[in-house]
C-alpha cells in the first residue's frame, strides 16, 4: 500500500478517504486492519444526509381476500398492468431414450401463451425456485437514472401487479427476492395463493435517504405452505474481516410434507460497483455468506440465490463454486450441454440490461447455486432476447426490473425422471 491517500467509494456516488500507514513489510497482513480501522461502523453508508425513517405504508389502497385462484390473481394484474409482460420460455432438458447423445438428454423448448400459465410442480421430488432482484421503488425512480425508461412506467402503482405477474406466472415453490421495499404489498398478495415470507431489511438502506422512501429495502424469502413445512430460519448482515457491511442474508430450513426431505434455501444480496476493492468485498462477503450458509444447514442440502453483484469472472464465483462441503454449482451453466467448457463459460450473457447515464449496462451477476449432491437440474427459465427487449433495455412498460427473473426446476438426485410428466407440467394451463 503506498504512503499516497486512497478513496474508497463505498456505495454509489460516496467516498471515503483513506490514509494507509507507511509500507512496511507486513503491509499485505495489516490491510484487512487498516481497512477494519477505517470503514467503522457500518460499510456503505449512502449519504451524510440525515434519515427519512418511513415506514412500509405506502399500500394501504390494497384490499384482498384472504384466498384467490391463480388466475383470478393474475387476470387481476393483467388488468392493472400498463402493457403485457415480456414472454418467457422454460427450457428442460428433458430424458429422451430415443435420442442417441452423449448425455442422452434433448433440449425441449416450450412456448407461453396467452392464458396459459406454467403448472405448479406437483411431485414432492421436484423443486421450483425463483431468483429476482425486483428494484427497489426508491432507488429506481430517484437514484438509478434509468434514461431510456420512461418515467409513468418506473411509477409503483403501474410496477407492484406486474411484480407479482412476474412471480406467479411460473408458479414457484421457492420466492427469493433482492432490494423489496414494498414488503407488505407482496406479502398481502402472495399470500392469497398460499405463501408464507419473511423479510430482512439493510442495516443502513440507501432508500432511507432518498425523499418519498417506503422503509428499508432488503432481501425477502417466500415459500408454499401446502407443499412444505417451515422448519427454522436465520438472518445474518454479512462481515467483511469481522466488521459488518450493509448487505445481509436470510436463510429457511424447509421440510417436504410428503417425503420428509429437508434442505436449506438462501437469498442474498452483495455489495455492487465496480473495481477490484469493491470485488476483494464482495468475495469477503461471500465467505462470510457461505459460513452461514454451511452453518445453518447443519448437512442439509442447500439452494443459494441472489444477485451477487459480480460477473463469472470475479473472485466470488469461484469461492461459491470451490466452498467446501457445500460442493455448489450453478444452476444455469449446469444446465447447458456443453460440459467441455468451465461454469463461468457456461452462464448466460447477460441477467440485467439496463442504459443508465453512463451508457449500456448488460451483465451477468445473478445466480441459483446447488448441491450438486443432492439435486439436478430440470429445467431453467430463459431469457427474452435483445429484440424482445427492446433498445430502451429494462425497466420498461413490458417489464417492472432492470434485472431479469431467474426460474429453475430441481429434482432430487435419487429420483428417477419423468420426462413426459416433467413436459405436462410445464407447459399445461393451470387449474388453480
Amino acid at each position: 500500500m503506498s504512503s499516497q491517500m486512497m478513496f474508497l467509494t463505498l456505495r454509489n456516488d460516496e467516498t471515503l478517504a483513506i490514509t494507509p500507514a507507511p509500507s512496511t513489510a507486513k503491509e499485505d497482513s495489516l490491510k484487512p486492519y487498516h481497512l477494519q480501522h477505517f470503514i467503522i461502523q457500518r460499510m456503505g453508508s449512502f449519504t451524510s444526509s440525515p434519515k427519512i425513517l418511513n415506514e412500509d405504508a405506502q399500500d394501504s389502497d390494497i384490499n384482498l381476500p384472504a384466498r384467490m385462484t391463480r388466475s383470478e390473481m393474475l387476470d387481476r394484474c393483467r388488468c392493472e398492468g400498463v402493457q403485457p409482460l415480456l414472454k418467457r420460455h422454460f427450457k428442460g432438458a428433458i430424458k429422451d431414450v430415443g435420442v442417441n447423445t452423449a448425455d442422452d438428454f434433448k433440449m425441449l423448448q416450450i412456448n407461453a401463451v396467452k392464458k396459459t400459465c406454467v403448472q405448479p410442480l406437483k411431485s414432492p421430488n421436484k423443486i421450483r425456485v425463483f431468483q429476482w432482484n425486483v428494484l427497489s421503488q426508491s432507488l429506481g425512480t430517484t437514484n438509478d437514472s434509468f434514461v431510456c425508461c420512461p418515467e409513468d412506467a418506473l411509477e409503483w402503482g403501474n410496477r407492484r401487479y406486474q411484480i407479482v405477474q412476474e412471480i406467479l406466472e411460473y408458479a414457484p415453490d421457492v420466492i427469493c427476492l433482492q432490494e423489496v421495499d414494498h414488503f407488505n404489498f407482496l406479502k398481502a398478495c402472495l399470500e392469497t395463493q398460499g405463501y408464507t415470507g419473511t423479510f430482512f431489511p439493510k442495516p443502513d438502506s440507501p432508500c432511507l435517504y432518498l425523499d418519498g422512501n417506503n422503509g428499508p429495502d432488503g432481501c425477502a424469502l417466500f415459500y408454499r405452505r401446502e407443499k412444505f413445512d417451515f422448519v427454522k430460519s436465520d438472518t445474518r448482515v454479512l462481515e467483511v474481516w469481522r466488521v459488518q457491511s450493509n448487505q445481509v442474508a436470510v436463510v429457511a430450513v424447509l421440510r417436504v410434507r410428503e417425503t420428509g426431505r429437508e434442505f436449506l434455501v438462501a437469498g442474498t444480496h452483495l455489495k455492487a460497483r465496480k473495481g477490484a476493492l469493491l470485488s476483494t468485498l464482495r468475495n469477503e462477503q461471500g465467505k462470510d455468506l457461505l459460513d452461514f450458509v454451511h452453518s445453518s444447514a447443519e448437512g442439509r442440502p442447500v439452494i443459494l440465490c441472489g444477485d451477487f453483484n459480480a460477473e463469472p469472472t470475479e473472485p466470488i464465483y469461484r469461492t461459491v463454486l470451490g466452498y467446501p462441503g457445500l460442493n455448489l454449482g450453478s444452476a444455469y451453466a449446469d444446465f447447458s450441454p456443453n460440459k467441455d467448457v468451465p461454469s463461468m463459460d457456461r452462464e448466460p450473457p447477460y441477467t440485467t440490461w439496463k442504459v443508465r447515464d453512463e451508457g449500456e449496462v448488460c451483465h451477468t451477476i445473478d445466480y441459483v447455486f446447488y448441491n450438486k449432491d443432492a439435486f439436478v437440474v430440470n429445467a431453467v427459465l430463459q431469457f427474452p432476447t435483445s429484440d424482445d427487449i427492446g433498445e430502451g433495455r429494462v425497466p420498461s412498460y413490458q417489464y417492472p426490473s432492470d434485472h431479469f427473473s431467474l426460474c429453475c426446476d430441481f429434482r432430487f438426485q435419487d429420483q428417477e425422471k419423468t420426462g413426459q410428466a416433467h413436459i405436462e407440467e410445464l407447459k399445461g394451463v393451470s387449474s388453480l
